[in-house]
């Protein structure tokens, strides 16, 4: 199906966005390695339940701006980036909603811009103030660690950008809940200094029937164009994050809130007690939901469960 694409100005870029309907604003925000694609099969049913979807690739991915600069990617930038969206619609306020990377600056958003988010949704990471220790786990000194290696800057880029087909296909398998157990967390086993496809397992054949070859083609076209610069940005303002949000340590969310991820979802793994700091954090925590037989990539591999408890959130927020 054809989308309505606009060219949205905010803080100071260009953002590529699907917008389509008509009510109340609601922007969803997509996670790494994705790009507007990945809301696919939730754009038509939140249309048709009376909303109007603003879907942008984030700065530095498909169709948007993407300036070269690691401090171009900050959290307080990128929540600009995301706030402003609004203005450039024409809407007072909005409903966010975000998966991975998206999800993170969908929470910093609603808290750097409570009187612009009215709501806020999450889904797969949970709300917390990621620091340096993401980037160098204690006693992971020898281990690969993909984050940490991101920090390395154009050899990491080059590293996705020679194979992005093999890529993109053993990044979304390995997150998913097709994949045995640990597969994502497989990488520890590889030495630093590894290369990407040598520390995720290779996906079987056929592939999962969640990723068509006319999907992979789409986001190959996609990196083939933006390149993973702007996406491993994200990545790089990581130990600085903080420093530049200071009056959000131990800042509450005041909005609606709700929350869910997959079954097997790797964004779960990074902290047994997610659950407790997650309620911790919300003064209106509408639901927490575990989405059986799911993994990481919850739009694509449980379409229609994730649908539901969008609308569901949305209908109560």
């Amino acid at each position: 199906m054809a989308r309505n694409f606009e060219m949205l100005e905010t803080n100071g870029i260009t953002l590529r966005a699907v917008v389509e309907g008509d009510g109340p604003l609601v922007v969803l925000l997509h996670g790494w390695p994705q790009c507007w694609y990945l809301w696919r099969h939730q754009i038509d049913p939140l249309v048709a339940a009376g909303y109007r979807v603003a879907v942008p690739d984030l700065r530095g991915y498909g169709g948007s701006s993407r300036p070269p600069d690691v401090a171009d990617y900050d959290i307080r930038t990128l929540a600009g980036d995301i706030a402003g969206i609004a203005q450039a619609l024409g809407e007072e306020t909005f409903k966010l909603i975000g998966h991975d990377w998206g999800c993170i600056v969908a929470w910093n958003t609603a808290l750097l811009h409570e009187d612009t988010v009215s709501s806020v949704m999450g889904l797969s990471v949970p709300f917390w103030r990621l620091g340096p220790a993401a980037v160098n786990p204690p006693g992971m000194d020898e281990q690969f660690w993909y984050i940490r290696y991101f920090q390395e800057g154009a050899s990491a880029d080059a590293d996705f950008e020679t194979d992005i087909p093999a890529t993109l296909r053993a990044v979304y398998y390995c997150a998913s809940a097709d994949a045995p157990p640990g597969s994502f967390m497989s990488q520890l086993q590889s030495p630093k200094g590894s290369k990407i496809l040598d520390v995720l397992p290779q996906p079987p054949v056929p592939y999962p029937d969640w990723l068509s070859d006319e999907d992979l083609d789409y986001y190959v076209a996609q990196f083939r164009e933006s390149g993973f610069r702007g996406p491993h940005n994200f990545y790089r303002n990581i130990p600085t994050n903080n420093e530049c949000t200071p009056e959000l340590e131990h800042r509450r969310f005041k909005q609606p809130a709700a929350f869910a991820a997959g079954e097997f979802d790797v964004g779960l793994e990074f902290d047994p007690d997610w659950r407790k700091r997650l309620l911790a954090a919300f003064d209106d925590m509408r639901f927490v939901e575990i989405v059986d037989g799911a993994g990481h990539w919850l739009q694509m591999e449980k379409p229609q469960q994730t649908t539901d408890l969008m609308l569901r959130f949305l209908a109560e927020s």
